[in-house]
This record gives C-alpha cells, sequence and structure tokens, in this order.
C-alpha cells in the first residue's frame, strides 16, 4: 500500500467462479499472495453535481482522469487518488499518482476545512508527495469537485514477477447516498449474474507466455469496465 506513483497496463475480465478456479490452478505457480492478500476496499469517487468526469470517463476520450478517495477496512489511512489514461498510447496505459492522508484528515478535507496540501504537509516527506497533494486540491478547486459515488468489494491480490498483478474483486457494491469510509456495511449489490468476479492484471510492458496461454486456454478476453461507470449507469436508472 506503499507506492505513489504508477505507470502500467492494465487488463479486466469479468469472470465467474469457475474461471477462477481455473486461472488459480495456473498462476499458483509462478505468483505468491500479495502482501496484503485479503482486503476490502472502499473507494469514493469525486465529481461534479453532474456527474461530469463520469460521463466523460464513459464516452471514452482519448484523455480522461478521476479523482478518488481510497480506504482499507480496519487500516487508518486514505489514499488520494488521481488516476489518468491516454487512449492509443503505449498500449493504453494507466497512471497513478496518489498522496496519504489519515482518516480524520481526510473527514476535514470532505468538511471544506483543509486542503490536501496543508494535511499532507503535516506527514509526507518528499516534494514529489506535496506536488500529488498540490494537483489534487487543483482537481477538486478547478471542477468543484465533491463525494458522489462509494464503490465496495472484497479482493484477493497475488504478484508476481516484473511487477506483475493479479487481483480479483467480488461482492461489488455502490453507494451514492452514504458516502462514509467509517461505514462498516451499506451499498447495493451490483451484480446479479454468474460472471460476477472482476479479474484485473496489472503489468508493466507485454503479458508472460503462461499466462496469455491460460487466459486464451479458458476464451477469457478484456473487457471495458468501470466500477464507478457502471455504478453511476445503475444509479440515473433508479
Amino acid at each position: 500500500m506503499d507506492g505513489k506513483v504508477f505507470d502500467r497496463i492494465e487488463k479486466k475480465y469479468l469472470i465467474t467462479k469457475d474461471d477462477k478456479k481455473q486461472v488459480l490452478k495456473t498462476i499458483k505457480h509462478y505468483m505468491q499472495k500479495d502482501g496484503y492478500f485479503k482486503s476490502e476496499i472502499y473507494n469514493v469517487y469525486f465529481d461534479t453535481d453532474n456527474f461530469d468526469l463520469i460521463v466523460q470517463s464513459i464516452d471514452q476520450p482519448v484523455f480522461k482522469h478521476k479523482l478518488r478517495a481510497r480506504g482499507y477496512k480496519g487500516y487508518d489511512r486514505v489514499f488520494l487518488e488521481i488516476k489518468t489514461k491516454i487512449r492509443g498510447r503505449d498500449l493504453n496505459p494507466g497512471y497513478k499518482r496518489r498522496v496519504m492522508i489519515t482518516r480524520d484528515d481526510y473527514a476535514e478535507l470532505v468538511a471544506g476545512k483543509r486542503t490536501v496540501q496543508e494535511l499532507a504537509a503535516k506527514s509526507q516527506e518528499t516534494t514529489n508527495d506535496l506536488q500529488i497533494a498540490k494537483e489534487v486540491d487543483h482537481l477538486i478547486q478547478h471542477h468543484n469537485l465533491k463525494p458522489k459515488i462509494m464503490t465496495i468489494y472484497n479482493r484477493e491480490s497475488y504478484k508476481g514477477d516484473d511487477n506483475l498483478r493479479i487481483t480479483f474483486d467480488e461482492n461489488l457494491k455502490y453507494d451514492h447516498q452514504n458516502l462514509s469510509l467509517n461505514q462498516a456495511k451499506h451499498g447495493k449489490i451490483y451484480f446479479k449474474d454468474k460472471r460476477n468476479i472482476i479479474m484485473e492484471i496489472k503489468a508493466h510492458g507485454v503479458l508472460p507466455l503462461w499466462l496469455t496461454a491460460i487466459l486464451s486456454e479458458n476464451q477469457l478476453y478484456p473487457q471495458q469496465f468501470s466500477k464507478v461507470g457502471k455504478s453511476y449507469e445503475k444509479i440515473i436508472k433508479e
């Protein structure tokens, strides 16, 4: 959880429980459980009152970015993350920059009492941390962003060589009314069918041959799936 700047390829797959079992049979020979193998993740996405950033993202523009606060159950820190993607460049990489604050500090930020720069200055050690905090503040102020949608899910994480990571996200829920990171249970269940697991592959460069083979054998193909984008589509139909 301590990385602050990421530059990598991300591919998502919607799979069944049987698909997951088949994939795990192979990856256990090449990968190991991450240090934070199992976690419950709470993501609060910031947006305008009209959800302009999410709508823009759904339209698949050449350049898009998101701002979210990520919390982990049982962990007293919140990551403020800027996720940026440039379509059609270098295999469609994703860039993520993040700065960490406490949950109490996050409450002050949401209440409008402090800026991210002020909060980050209390504990961050490098000028890069403060630069990221400055970028977060700029996004919030420029677009008048507020917490708008939360996604909640359980994650299993595996890591391999060359920074290869595979995660399995299950029990996806969403909420746009109760956005507290301290709430233990809330949200509406997203999936209703058998393909209810989001497998995500994160890599720097091309995927290893053993991984492409298992994907091909099980006829698993990458697809566009944004947790917050799909949650927004559910919300506007309610």
